[in-house]
């Protein structure tokens, strides 16, 4: 199988987290069995990684989110920049081997990608907040 890049991989991994809430009558293992079947998604160590650990710790990561979105609830804020959110505040928290700068870096490449441009300011600023709480590693 062909190796693909940690950035493409991560758009993968957004793209599974985003289906994941609207195909709640799936379990995550069949929603991520059928996008290899059916899809072009290769999977490799870090997809695997990353989307199921984001659902296995969706409520701490959640609580870093929700504590830096003043005024906004989790269900308020839209599906795909929530799930951009999750992806790298799991990155922050559970990835040494991913610098915190990069992580943010490509979760804001993706909400320009996939969101409104206004939702890149909001994804900065969160991000920004979590990593001056947990301290930076660079």
């Amino acid at each position: 199988m062909a190796q693909i890049s940690r950035r493409e991989s991560r758009e993968q991994a957004l793209g599974l987290l985003f289906e994941t809430e609207f195909q709640m009558q799936k379990t995550p293992e069949e929603i991520y069995q059928l996008a290899m079947e059916d899809r072009e998604i290769v999977a490799d160590e870090y997809l695997s990684k990353v989307y199921f650990g984001v659902l296995e710790k969706k409520a701490e990561i959640d609580g870093y989110i929700s504590k830096y979105s003043k005024g906004w609830s989790m269900d308020r804020i839209a599906p795909v920049t929530r799930n951009i959110l999750r992806l790298s505040v799991y990155e922050m928290l559970n990835c040494p081997d991913i610098p915190v700068r990069v992580s943010i870096n490509e979760a804001v490449e993706l909400t320009k990608k996939y969101d409104e441009e206004k939702a890149k300011a909001f994804v900065n600023g969160i991000l920004n907040s979590v990593k001056n709480e947990l301290g930076t590693r660079e």
